[in-house]
């Protein structure tokens, strides 16, 4: 049985994207064009598919052509704009035995609410493969069927908090990466170690910190202290309102529920917030904290 080695000069090589580690490396024919590209990162169960979906449609609803990219095995990050899970690109490869070239684009890529075009990247079975892979043939994929050439902003919805060198690997293609948190320890130490994922693909890569999307949360006094410390900023904020639960129970995205005060405030914070990020701005040179400053830090006044 055939092995496969790493070399000491490959590790080598790769350090400079991520000290002492191995990293995903990106094909540089396969870079995405155009479009502007975030990445949503955050704690698993964040709601960073509910907030991507959302942005999604607000982009959506400035005019602007919208792909929004889901990179996890669950492949529920665009479940409320397709109102159902779809298949993945896993799933569309596997159907013709990896021959990719038989893929048409309709196999891998659905219409969702308001337009937004829709993708599961999927995974490799658990323990196997690597996340990684599976992003870069997504995009490999949607490039040679010129979709990202009829796109404005692309919006990768990534798994949980997980940043090894696979699952950061929209960081490679990514303009800014945006960080989603609530107002408690776990989380902000989540958005701690993302913030070195993101500093790490900075060294190779064009993407930079653009900021910080506070959610599920009334208050923002923990996140506070931590910008303060770190130097991020806040760009939008999501209180703790039971519409936004419900609207992802419904399959539903929040601009598609009645327009109550409380539900058109989440809306009209949702496109304030696409406009400052289509509009840009510099990127933030947050540094992470040791996890020990962390404790020092939260949750005392």
């Amino acid at each position: 049985m055939e092995t496969s080695t790493i070399s000491p000069s490959d590790i080598k090589r790769s350090r400079p994207d991520g000290e002492g580690s191995v990293q995903v490396q990106m094909d540089p024919s396969i870079k995405i064009g155009t479009a502007k590209v975030f990445a949503i990162y955050g704690k698993g169960g964040i709601g960073k598919s509910t907030t991507s979906s959302n942005l999604s449609v607000a982009f959506s609803k400035m005019g602007k052509r919208v792909l929004q990219i889901g990179c996890d095995p669950k492949h529920d990050s665009t479940f409320t704009l397709t109102k159902k899970l779809m298949p993945t690109v896993i799933d569309a490869l596997e159907a013709v035995d990896f021959h990719a070239e038989e893929l048409r684009l309709e196999d891998f890529v659905f219409k969702g609410y308001n337009g937004v075009m829709c993708v599961e990247a999927g995974g490799p079975p658990a323990g196997t493969g690597c996340g990684g892979y599976v992003v870069g043939q997504t995009v490999k994929l949607l490039k040679e069927h010129h979709l990202l050439e009829d796109t404005d902003v692309v919006i990768f919805d990534v798994l949980g908090d997980v940043v090894c060198g696979g699952f950061a690997a929209p960081l490679q293609h990514a303009d800014r990466a945006l960080i989603i948190t609530a107002n408690d320890f776990d989380s902000i130490f989540a958005m701690n170690r993302i913030v070195q994922a993101i500093g790490a693909k900075a060294k190779n890569y064009n993407v930079r910190l653009g900021g910080v999307i506070a959610n599920r949360s009334d208050a923002t006094d923990q996140i506070d202290k931590f910008n303060a410390a770190t130097g991020l900023k806040t760009m939008a904020h999501f209180p703790m309102l039971d519409e936004i639960r419900r609207s992802r129970l419904s399959k539903s995205t929040l601009f598609e529920l009645e327009a109550t005060p409380a539900v058109k405030a989440v809306q009209d914070e949702y496109m304030r917030l696409a406009a400052k990020l289509w509009i840009g701005g510099d990127p933030l040179p947050a540094v992470a904290m040791k996890d020990r400053d962390i404790f020092d830090l939260l949750g005392f006044d």
